[in-house]
Parts: C-alpha cells; structure tokens; sequence
C-alpha cells in the first residue's frame, strides 16, 4: 500500500480520529515515532486531580515505551478548559512530567498540540493568537479525504451504541436448540464442527443466514470451543495461548480480524440477552488486539451487564485495567494499523 504523508497539523488531528474511531474528549493522545514513520497511537483520560502529574507521566512513558523502536512522540492535549494571555496551559506540569520521563527513556517530544472546542494550536503557542486554526478545518485535510475514500469515519465520542435486537425468545429457543445439539456430541467432535462453522462465515463475502449465527453464538457458550474460535479469528498457526495475547511472531490479518467483528456485531443482532456475553466479550478482546483499551472495556462491562458472572469478561477487564498491552501493539511490523503513514 502507498505510503501517505502527514504534512499539517490537520493531517494530525485527522489521523488521530480516524485512527482511534472518533474524536477525543478531556484527553491527552500521543503518537509514537521512529525517525519520520509513524508508530503507535495512545489515548488516555486526562488526570483529574492536581499533584497526580509524575505518576500519570509514567504510567504514559510505559505505554508509549511499549514501542521498542520509539524515538519521538507527537501528542496532543484534548480539552473544554481555556487558558487566558500570560496564563499557563491546561496541563502544563502534566506535559512538562511527561517531558522528563521520556527523556530518560531516550524519547523526545516532536511536536505538541492543544485541542479546544473550536479551535487548535500549537500547545507551546500563545492563546488567542493568529496561530489558533478552526476544528473544522481538519475535514478538509488531505488524510481525512483519503480516510474517508477508504471508508473509515469519525465518531463523536467513543460511546458505544449497539444494534438493536427484537424478538428475543425467539432468538433464545433457536440458540438452545444448537447448544443442545453441540452438547449431545463428543468435544472433538463439537469443537471441528463449530471451526468448521466460523471459518466458513469468515472467508465468506457476505453475511451468514439467522440460523448460522443462532449456531455461532451457541458455540461460543461452551468455553473450550470459544476459546478455539477466538484463536481462529487472526488467522495465524501459532500456538492458542500466543494468539490469544497477541504475542504471536506471524502477523495477525487485521482485515480478517475487521470482518469478525462485523460478522459478531451481526450475530449480536440475532440472539437474546442470556446469550450475549460471549459475544459482546470476543468483540471486547478484538479491541483489545487492535490497541482500543476504551472500547474494549466498554464492550466487556457490556458483556458483565447481561451476564454478571461471565468470568472471561471479567478477566479480560482486569487484565486490560492492568495496563497489559496486546503483544501485537508493541512491534510496528504487526500492530493494527489503518494506513502507513509518515511525516516531512
């Protein structure tokens, strides 16, 4: 794929959306850089208590050191508070604590942005200034028109909002009927029998039938063939435990693991409360291979809502909670990544 290359301050913030599927908010992103090419990219909530600065520092300097091959970062400060002439920055000791802890790591800061509720600049400029650019004219940056002929879009918050789902005793009985079926049979057996299922949905080029998906999400209520099919989704033969945390040496193909989650997001659509958990969870675990901490644990306490005792949902949460990384998000040859970028 041809490389693009980011050459404003738009171009930024218009990455940055696209890449983390909307519009930050009381947030602080970084943007991990070897040389001109672009690494990773973390958001993380901005502290929200004074004297929090060196211990929020380093919990991003651990992050972002999570890419061994960083040697700069961009970042950009989200945020509703204003500053007056003379006056300094929101989140001035946090930037300036973030700024020495990298420093010790080798890493120094490129360029930084300050991003109000209607307009951006430089965060080391002069509020109130000629520098001050409108939000909206990161919607006519180059990388955002390239984003959106790729199909990728902005949301306004990361708020999930799932599909809705309708006739769900229906959807139940049907799901019961498969589980019932998938329990009659020896584990090998079932466990063939339900890759069998799931690789078919994810080479097809369309989605599956309301009886597929019923079978699909009865498989995913038996753990040891759940577990088998969440290893599946990257479509790489390495051991199950290193795909499952991302800690494989092949790279995962990410737009086959895209199309799993579309084709749960449809599943969802077609079962019922009792046996949503799974689902909601396998979504949660995909956003966590992709390096989407906040929408993984929104998916997770999703999947807890409908079931309280689901303990993969529970484990996954605290593991992401943690500051565990996916192994995949540490190497720049297999993190997710929409498009390959650099900068001038």
């Amino acid at each position: 794929m041809e490389k693009l290359t980011i050459t404003t301050p738009s171009d930024v913030l218009s990455f940055i959306g696209h890449t983390l599927g909307f519009w930050p908010q009381e947030s602080l992103v970084c943007i991990t850089m070897n040389e001109n090419s672009i690494g990773a990219t973390l958001r993380i909530d901005l502290p929200r208590q004074p004297g929090q600065e060196l211990p929020y520092a380093r919990t991003v300097a651990h992050y972002l050191t999570s890419d061994t091959t960083a040697t700069s970062i961009l970042f950009a400060v989200y945020t509703s508070e204003t500053t007056q002439h003379g006056q300094a920055k929101p989140q001035a000791g946090t930037i300036a604590a973030l700024t020495g802890v990298l420093a010790q790591q080798g890493i120094t800061i490129r360029e930084g942005l300050f991003v109000g509720d209607e307009t951006f600049s430089p965060y080391d400029g002069e509020p109130g200034t000629s520098l001050a650019l409108p939000i909206n004219s990161t919607q006519t940056s180059a990388i955002n028109a390239e984003f959106i002929y790729r199909g990728s879009f902005v949301e306004p918050t990361d708020r999930i909002t799932l599909p809705t789902t309708v006739q769900e005793a229906a959807k139940a009985t049907a799901v019961e009927h498969h589980m019932d079926t998938i329990a009659s049979q020896p584990t090998d057996t079932a466990v063939q029998q339900g890759r069998k299922l799931w690789a078919d949905m994810l080479d097809a080029k369309t989605f599956p039938s309301d009886d597929d998906c019923h079978a699909l999400v009865a498989n995913l209520q038996f753990p040891a063939i759940r577990d088998r099919l969440i290893a599946d989704i990257p479509g790489v033969d390495e051991p199950m435990q290193q795909i499952l945390f991302a800690q494989t040496e092949t790279a995962p193909k990410w737009s086959r693991i895209e199309w799993a989650q579309q084709l749960l997001l449809h599943a969802y659509t077609r079962t019922s409360p009792e046996h949503a958990a799974p689902v909601l969870t396998t979504i949660g675990y995909i956003n966590w291979w992709e390096g989407r901490g906040s929408k993984a644990h929104q998916f997770l306490q999703l999947a807890l809502d409908t079931d309280p005792a689901y303990r993969l949902a529970r484990l996954s949460d605290q593991m992401i909670g943690s500051g565990i990384v996916a192994g995949w998000n540490m190497n720049k040859d297999t993190a997710y990544k929409t498009l390959p970028f650099d900068l001038p």
